[in-house]
């Protein structure tokens, strides 16, 4: 009698999976994500880390453009020593200042198109980027048309840390 309990156990079939519910999720799932996908967007910005050895070309200056963001505010250097200290304004970082700045570097140097920004430890990383935007470009509102448009100063940026 034992057999027969067991052969009969043996003939049953498997129970069929059912993946109707799963197969609801997915027909929700996939449109949303496939709409959610055109909204998010990723910018990617381009930046290169200074090397100790630059071979630079002849027709390049001989010194570089290094703005350095420190606590008590901002300094413009040449890479041996700082040429500038631009101060916090009402705890802000005078970006208009540094802006002029720069401006009048790319002015008289024209050809030149690299800059490093140095930052200390402990920098709120909205202020790199503000920086960053600020050394890239700046923009300049024509008088006469009320027009603002966009100049680049030195697009090609290296970030690193404050010495």
């Amino acid at each position: 009698m034992a057999r027969r309990h067991h052969s009969k156990r043996r003939t049953r079939e498997a129970p069929e999976l059912d993946i109707t519910t799963f197969l609801n999720l997915m027909v929700v799932l996939v449109p949303f994500l496939l709409i959610s996908a055109v909204f998010s967007r990723v910018t990617i910005l381009e930046l290169s880390v200074p090397t100790a050895a630059g071979g630079a070309a002849s027709a390049q200056p001989d010194f570089s453009i290094e703005v350095i963001v420190r606590k008590a505010g901002l300094e413009l250097a040449n890479g041996a020593s700082v040429v500038a200290a631009i101060p916090k304004k009402d705890d802000q970082y005078d970006l208009k200042k540094l802006s002029e700045m720069l401006s009048r570097l790319k002015a008289d140097y024209p050809q030149k198109d690299d800059a490093t920004v140095l930052m200390e430890p402990q920098i709120e990383y909205d202020h790199l980027i503000q920086v960053m935007d600020t050394v890239r470009g700046v923009e300049v509102r024509d008088a006469k048309s009320e027009e603002v448009q966009k100049t680049v100063l030195f697009p090609n940026i290296s970030i690193g840390d404050a010495p």
